[in-house]
């Protein structure tokens, strides 16, 4: 006698022996019982979990002697023929090699004819997703209304292929992937019948190996039984089919999660010597980091997962080093990578690049967090909190926002003895001050041409120091102020290229090699009413001068204390949308953060 494979002599041979697939053996069973059988059924799944064998063991119950019937003798003539494939009534076509319009009329024809011996005459077409449009159509109207002796059973892989005409003719049943843990035990089963050690790390990773098929998995099996004669273990099946052991893929996850760079790449290059499926490995590594986070989520649930005890072990340790956010960020990373893996040129260095990446995103801040914390840096006593959390991790956003927004000078203030926080005096408008080399009158002429020319150069930074004010000018050295209100604007303005482009315009009003320093400060009242003035100058009386000793009439102040003309609406500031987008600012924020803008508004 021929030898017989194994995934064809442990063929299940009736619903009981189906395994993973109790949802379709236990409706078909109550049908049965119930005398409730359709005339057409669609059997979905992935290849080798059981559509054309749950099909045949219908048709057994359907024809079985007395049937139809479940429980039907193992010695039923009716059903020795089936499981042979010699039984005139039930027929099975492959739909990829009959899909024309000739073969659907060809069995149009036959459907009228009552079956030879058996109450049913059945049709099992596998692969019905081949049939073309055309015979799909020609197969609409016979498979509505067929005879009452004729039942059609469909099974394919793809159901997205058939026609929605089709489908809503048919009782569709969707098959699963099998459980590693169930197809582990039944490996289990027929290498005992078949007298063969194994291990159970080698019957896990044979089941991992076949993705929830169990004919890939009795395949696999067959295969190394051959190879390895009546002992099987773990090297052997890791060996043969390129596939990584449990124990290495959690020790690189491990490196991942604690961050150690040089072990994780080390453990790569082992791998990718030693000739393992860098495909297979990246999705096994997906694999760990989904049970781990699904771990963390349900709470340390080991119900929802299929894993060996081994790796449960390992997934308990290793939540412990990882939060729920940083499995997320892990996994997006790993996730894309994997839909670009099979088309990298060197897989291996696009692996090592995006396992680099995975261990840079642990500890990314999310961008909701990032917004939060900038909104919590408008209010000044929060900026101090807000700038030392962000500064506690150690990512390359926190040093980014650490980096841009952090009132350095005010550090620098406060760190030096030689430079006290500067708190000037209120001023005279007549009489210079006594911090300041220049009168307060050319100070704040010199600090309106200044924000004039800053204006004209970057609009979106004068919207900044317009808030701001001129503290002094002593010694190449311009230090300007803001009020406690703006405190936070010392951040956004003090960078290089704001010192750069007003160290820029102060030259060209006649202050060469000028440093600049931005403090917070509040504004004199003196300076307030100074600033009025010289923005919108009132009509001097008739016979007035313009001379120290006959300054002109003294500005009104209200009950306050402060002038009429302090309280009037600023100057409108031109805004340009296309000079806001180029901004240098902007830019940086959008490089930084990824983004891209989509509406602005002045």
């Amino acid at each position: 006698m021929s030898y017989q494979v194994i995934a064809r002599k442990y063929r299940p041979q009736r619903f009981s022996d189906v395994v993973g697939q109790e949802h379709v053996t236990q409706t078909l069973t109550n049908a049965i019982a119930q005398n409730r059988i359709a005339h057409a059924y669609l059997f979905v799944g992935p290849r080798g979990t059981g559509k054309t064998t749950i099909a045949r063991i219908f048709a057994k119950c359907l024809n079985c002697t007395g049937g139809p019937k479940v429980d039907f003798p193992d010695d039923d003539p009716r059903c020795i023929e089936i499981t042979e494939g010699r039984a005139i009534d039930v027929l099975e076509i492959d739909g990829a090699s009959n899909n024309g319009v000739e073969q659907v009329r060809e069995l149009r024809e036959t459907v009228k004819y009552a079956p030879a011996s058996s109450k049913f005459k059945i049709y099992i077409i596998d692969e019905v997703h081949m049939l073309t449009t055309a015979a799909f159509n020609a197969l609409l109207k016979t498979l509505e209304e067929p005879p009452a002796h004729v039942k059609f059973m469909f099974a394919t892989t793809e159901a997205e292929k058939v026609l929605p005409t089709i489908l809503s003719r048919c009782q569709r049943f969707d098959l699963r992937r099998i459980p590693t843990s169930l197809i582990v035990t039944h490996l289990g089963h027929i290498a005992k019948q078949e007298k063969v050690k194994i291990d159970a790390d080698a019957l896990h990773a044979i089941a991992r190996g076949a993705d929830g098929g169990m004919r890939d998995a009795e395949s696999t099996l067959d295969q190394l039984i051959s190879f390895c004669g009546d002992t099987i273990q773990e090297p052997d099946v890791l060996s043969m089919f390129g596939l990584t052991a449990q124990g290495q893929i959690l020790s690189l996850a491990r490196a991942v999660l604690e961050g150690d760079a040089p072990v994780m790449l080390r453990e790569l290059n082992d791998l990718a010597r030693n000739g393992k499926d860098l495909g297979r490995l990246l999705t096994d590594l997906l694999t760990h980091f989904r049970n781990l986070l699904v771990y963390q989520v349900t709470g340390q649930d080991l119900s929802l997962l299929e894993i060996s005890e081994a790796e449960a072990t390992a997934i308990a340790e290793e939540s412990a080093l990882t939060r729920q956010e940083s499995l997320t960020r892990i996994l997006e990373v790993l996730s894309d990578a994997e839909g670009k893996l099979r088309d990298a040129m060197s897989k291996k260095i696009f692996l090592e690049v995006a396992l680099l990446r995975a261990v840079q995103s642990r500890n990314a801040v999310s961008i909701d967090t990032v917004l939060k914390q900038l909104g919590q840096l408008k209010s000044p006593e929060k900026a101090t909190s807000t700038m030392s959390a962000l500064g506690s991790q150690s990512t390359p956003a926190a040093n980014i926002l650490a980096s841009t927004t952090a009132p350095a000078p005010i550090a620098e203030l406060k760190d030096s003895p030689k430079s006290a926080p500067i708190a000037p005096q209120p001023v005279n408008m007549l009489e210079p001050g006594p911090a300041s080399a220049e009168s307060t009158g050319d100070l704040n002429a010199l600090w309106t041409q200044l924000l004039d020319g800053v204006g004209r150069a970057s609009p979106f930074t004068r919207t900044y120091l317009v808030e701001a004010h001129p503290v002094s000018l002593t010694k190449n050295l311009f230090t300007i102020g803001f009020d406690p209100e703006f405190a936070d604007h010392i951040g956004l303005v003090d960078n290089s290229k704001n010192h750069a482009l007003l160290q820029t315009k102060l030259k060209e009003l006649g202050h060469p090699h000028c440093q600049i320093k931005f403090v917070q400060a509040e504004q004199p009242v003196g300076r307030k009413v100074q600033a009025a003035t010289s923005a919108t100058p009132k009509a001097e009386a008739p016979g007035a001068t313009k001379s120290a000793g006959n300054p002109g009439p003294a500005p009104k102040l209200n009950k306050a204390g402060a002038s009429a003309q302090t309280l009037a609406k600023p100057e409108p500031v031109p805004f340009d949308k296309d000079d806001f987008k180029n901004d240098p600012l902007i830019q940086k924020a959008l490089e930084v953060f990824k983004g891209q803008i989509v509406e602005v508004r002045s």
